[in-house]
């Protein structure tokens, strides 16, 4: 979405993305995420919740991470008798630019990119931000924000589940054109499940999306740009 057929990242497109889910968010926060969570809430299926665990944020992680972990061992296999590969296990600088030089074209390595680089912005701001989940409105008609804490209950800006998607989803969407339609619907309905279920406010949901996108946009660029 942010990046150029050359891999480049599309600077002026990204501020101004980021200026209006900024405005965005605030008008949220202020004005429609109580009206838009009600709303949404009347649509807590079942199958959402599915969704919950199918596509949780530590699933993500794990599933992609030993992807890639499989295909560096299997890379690895083929190329033991080259007489031109030596390994070195107890090297770490050695087994780092090994693993780069076999993965950079793996599809399961960048999938697995952008979750870590998403995963690890959205904790930050999650205890910067300190937002109370949605279970206080409803128990007790309470929302704020209660920065620096490590709470679950106090950490629910941005959305991990949401964010984890997108940048898995945007990711293989932009390896495989093919299938970008799936993906994005699929990345679409993983982000609306995560409010109609009462766990995010919609805002939540949106700045979660937007830094999915943006790292699976800057995983790419860094990645293929890299000799």
């Amino acid at each position: 979405m942010f990046i150029s057929k050359q891999n480049n990242i599309r600077w002026k497109l990204l501020i101004a993305a980021t200026l209006v889910v900024v405005v965005a968010v605030v008008l949220g926060v202020m004005w429609y995420d109580i009206p838009l969570y009600l709303f949404m809430g009347q649509y807590n299926y079942v199958a959402w919740r599915w969704f919950a665990n199918i596509f949780d944020a530590k699933v993500w992680i794990i599933v992609f991470g030993l992807a890639t972990i499989v295909m560096y061992l299997k890379k690895t296999y083929d190329l033991r008798n080259d007489p031109t590969t030596h390994m070195h296990w107890f090297n770490i600088k050695f087994l780092t630019r090994d693993a780069y030089a076999k993965l950079k074209n793996s599809n399961a390595f960048l999938v697995f990119c952008s979750l870590i680089l998403s995963g690890i912005v959205v904790e930050i701001l999650k205890v910067i931000i300190g937002r109370a989940r949605p279970i206080f409105f409803d128990e007790f008609g309470i929302v704020g924000f209660f920065p620096g804490t490590f709470e679950w209950a106090f950490n629910s800006m941005p959305s991990g589940h949401t964010a984890l998607s997108f940048a898995g989803l945007v990711m293989l969407g932009m390896l495989m054109p093919r299938f970008k339609i799936l993906t994005w619907s699929l990345a679409i309905a993983i982000a609306v499940s995560r409010v109609a279920i009462g766990a995010h406010w919609p805002t939540d949901v949106l700045l979660g999306a937007f830094i999915g996108m943006v790292a699976a946009d800057v995983v790419l660029a860094v990645v293929r740009r890299i000799k």
